[in-house]
């Protein structure tokens, strides 16, 4: 009798340990490891743009490795907003991941939008970032970003400083130099990149605030020269080139960044699977070259990390717009 109870407690511990081990391979595994089920990866821009072509990099990785189905759905429109707002009322089991940049943060600090940029999505990664910098026609007669600044000084209101928006990245990169180095210079916004840079190499404008990638085939042909980064480090291809902190004698930062978030009431399970895969996929070497050949440097900040980061760029471009009373056009 006895040997019979002892055998039955067995068989339930057993039973239990068995229901353990199960459970934590699902919570390991989560609700995005199964094949049979397809992730929507929703873009806010058109196909072929700098977060389109992130989001398939990427994603086509995770795919190969993980053995999980991706459809990059393309939804521009309204600055991002009609795809934002969209995936915010998103349900629990939407399994959609969102991709992100600038216009994430700039949106909610620049008017009222229907989703909060830190309590609606859960953050998954920052995955890249790419360099904001002020250049000048190669013609022109200003070899620092000192000497510029120096003669802004001198002709407060005249001279321009071109780029693309407006409220954009480069604008309120703008602004940020403007009130850093206390000078007063003519804003002159494009409506994108390209005709920015034309405007400059064709001396039309006397700088240009503009995302790398933008004006690195002028650099490269000698039409334009870079004066200083927005970044927190000098640039790898321009190393005698100064950082605009290292010129203002401020913590000055701005780049373009791309990253991922999921709905709110996405499982935490999930998110923590997702942010694996974009952290594993980021630094395999294939990914990594894709991406430089794009002109970005991979970030790989994840979770919580990129979580503090959205808070801070959040607190720090609501403090630009309402200094600057940057409006929509």
């Amino acid at each position: 009798m006895r040997n019979c109870i002892r055998i039955r407690r067995c068989l339930a511990l057993f039973g239990l340990l068995t229901f353990g081990v199960a459970c934590g391979l699902l919570s390991a595994t989560g609700a995005w490891s199964q094949s049979s089920r397809t992730i929507k990866v929703v873009v806010p821009f058109p196909p072929g743009g700098g977060v389109d072509i992130v989001a398939r990099i990427v994603t086509d990785q995770i795919a190969r490795s993980q053995k999980v189905n991706f459809v990059v759905e393309n939804r521009p429109g309204a600055g991002t907003l009609i795809a934002t707002e969209a995936v915010a009322r998103m349900p629990a089991d939407a399994n959609t991941v969102l991709w992100v940049s600038n216009s994430f943060i700039i949106n909610p600090a620049l008017r009222k939008v229907a989703y909060d940029p830190l309590t609606s999505f859960a953050p998954t990664c920052l995955l890249t970032r790419s360099p904001n910098v002020v250049v000048v026609n190669a013609a022109s007669p200003y070899l620092t970003l000192a000497d510029y600044l120096q003669d802004a000084r001198s002709k407060p209101g005249q001279l321009q400083m071109a780029f693309q928006g407006p409220a954009t990245s480069q604008h309120i990169a703008t602004e940020k130099l403007k009130r850093a180095a206390k000078v007063d210079l003519i804003n002159v916004p494009y409506p994108g990149g390209a005709p920015a840079a034309t405007a400059l190499t064709g001396g039309h404008v006397t700088a240009l605030f503009v995302n790398y990638p933008s004006i690195a085939g002028q650099v490269t042909t000698g039409k334009a020269r870079v004066l200083a980064s927005g970044t927190r480090s000098r640039l790898e291809m321009h190393p005698n080139v100064p950082t605009i902190a290292e010129v203002v004698g401020t913590n000055y930062e701005e780049d373009v960044w791309i990253g991922a978030v999921a709905p709110a009431k996405t499982a935490a399970s999930s998110v923590s699977q997702i942010n694996d895969w974009m952290r594993e996929a980021l630094s395999t070497p294939d990914v990594r070259s894709k991406l430089a050949a794009q002109g970005l440097d991979t970030a790989g900040a994840c979770g919580a990390a990129f979580g503090v980061f959205l808070r801070e760029q959040l607190t720090e471009y609501t403090r630009v717009i309402t200094d600057a009373k940057i409006r929509e056009e």
